[in-house]
């Protein structure tokens, strides 16, 4: 069987250096933030580009707390991609805001900044897009309608560690720049645990002051805050893995080109990367209008996939009281039908080849 992410060849690979760091944080018996997350945040802000990164518990934390914040809340309206997964939304509707969906481009399946004009509204107070996949988003649109209309810019970066938009890392484009280290993701913890970066002070000390119950000095409370701490030993892990993130990233890129070459004649619409993007590949995903029977004969192949994602926000029962058909959206649900995430990861050299030569074989390609 092909795994779709082998998790524990990642571990195996770095087992030594992330023992060793793990092993020094249960010796430091220091267990809550401390000097393992201050390290943390300084590295990652340096690689992401940007003067501050403040260590979370999760990505949906981040988002969270990123429109906390900016002071989103009830009345406001977010403008969100249809084509997302839903904590995007969720993240939104936490602070008592409104999601306002706008579709993808086709090519990209990120959202469209031709179509974001017409969603603004009086009440918009920022535009949520994703780095979908890993691949960025067109930022430097969506940068001038914010500037347009006095929006915030919140970037959703949960699967871009370490990609590029015109040359620049991923991090700082927006207000506010919001990551996951969910195990699966190219920069992934032993566990949940998130971030936000930003260039803004103000919006990072806001964020810290929230991550923990509203305060900065014990038993101190400016605010209703919550518990969203990075963890020590998560941030340990992370260091280690940072060292190794653009190693692995160009591993992705590798499996990411022999696919493009090995699948220009299975039929299947392959990835679309505008020349100013520099994906990180978190997914490779492939569309076809015969998804699901493609899948199950993968299955049966031994090839393991996933759906990035089967259902899209405004089709889920969490979202019905918004009142939206399935075809208000027609391009969110069409990708839902088509799309399929091959097996990726920087420790999958040897499957690249049997992975192809299964589609190749299935499609009739060769």
């Amino acid at each position: 069987m092909i795994p779709f992410l082998d998790l524990r060849a990642a571990y195996l690979e770095l087992k030594t250096e992330i023992d060793t760091a793990v092993a020094r944080v249960l010796d430091s018996g220091w267990y809550i933030l401390g000097p393992e997350v201050d390290a943390f945040e300084a590295e990652w802000a340096v690689y992401c580009g940007a003067d501050h990164a403040v260590g979370l518990a999760n990505g949906l934390d981040a988002l969270i707390l990123a429109l906390r914040a900016l002071d989103v809340g009830p009345g406001d309206e977010v403008i969100v991609p249809s084509n997302t997964y839903i904590a995007t939304w969720l993240a939104v509707s936490a602070v008592g805001a409104m999601p306002v969906p706008v579709e993808p481009d086709p090519t990209t399946h990120n959202i469209d900044p031709a179509r974001i004009a017409d969603a603004v509204t009086p009440r918009t107070r920022v535009l949520l897009p994703v780095h979908l996949y890993g691949q960025p988003a067109d930022m430097d649109p969506i940068l001038e309608i914010a500037r347009a209309h006095g929006l915030a810019v919140v970037e959703d970066a949960a699967q871009a560690h370490g990609a590029r938009y015109k040359g620049q890392t991923i991090g700082a484009h927006g207000d506010i720049v919001c990551w996951s280290f969910y195990p699966g993701k190219n920069l992934g913890a032993l566990g949940d645990g998130g971030a936000v970066t930003t260039n803004r002070a103000d919006l990072a000390d806001r964020v810290r002051v929230l991550r923990n119950y509203g305060s900065r000095e014990k038993y101190v409370n400016e605010v209703q805050g919550v518990n969203s701490r990075l963890d020590p030993l998560q941030a340990a892990v992370l260091r280690v893995k940072l060292a190794h993130l653009d190693a692995w990233t160009d591993r992705r890129r590798a499996v990411a080109a022999a696919y493009h070459a090995g699948l220009v004649d299975s039929g299947l619409i392959l990835p679309h990367v505008p020349d100013w993007a520099d994906p990180a590949w978190h997914l490779y995903v492939v569309r076809n209008p015969a998804r699901d029977a493609l899948q199950a004969r993968l299955t049966d192949a031994g090839v393991g996939t996933l759906i990035h994602y089967p259902i899209p926000p405004h089709m889920q029962a969490a979202y019905a009281g918004m009142g939206l058909a399935p075809d208000d959206l027609p391009l969110a649900r069409q990708l839902a039908g088509e799309v399929l995430s091959l097996p990726m990861g920087p420790q999958m050299a040897k499957e690249i080849d049997k992975v192809i030569q299964h589609f190749n074989k299935i499609s009739g390609a060769r």
